[in-house]
């Protein structure tokens, strides 16, 4: 049995999940910014389309899948602090637009947080097999 060329959660690249998670950011500010006034109803979007471009840009330019990632995950980072917000939401009596961005941001919070988690996981574990070889 060969080694793993690369990281892989599930049997899938972190090029393939930035790209999903991405798409996911960018789909979401989609549709909650539908019918919305608010610029700020597009932030998962723009956090997620330097992810999914990072994403992208990883599998078109190989020799620069490092630099790529860490942009893709400092993104991420990002989108896990910008989510923090959330709390100070916590206890107060919210209109419907405060609640889908009280929703929006407990959302980047929580899938930032994981996000930034594997993107970590997976700087560590191509250093360990840089230091092996």
């Amino acid at each position: 049995m060969s080694e793993q060329e690369e990281y892989r959660l599930g049997g899938v690249s972190m090029a393939q999940i930035s790209i999903a998670y991405g798409a996911l950011l960018v789909g979401w500010a989609t549709y909650f910014s539908m019918g919305s006034d608010s610029f700020t109803s597009w932030i998962p979007a723009i956090i997620g389309a330097p992810i999914l471009l990072a994403g992208l840009l990883t599998i078109w330019v190989p020799a620069k899948k490092m630099i790529w990632m860490h942009i893709a995950v400092l993104f991420g980072a990002l989108a896990f602090l910008g989510g923090m917000m959330v709390f100070s939401k916590i206890g107060a009596e919210l209109t419907e637009a405060q609640g889908r961005a009280a929703l929006s941001q407990g959302m980047l919070f929580v899938t930032g947080g994981l996000y930034s988690f594997v993107g970590v996981r997976a700087f560590v574990w191509a250093r360990k097999q840089r230091a092996n070889a």
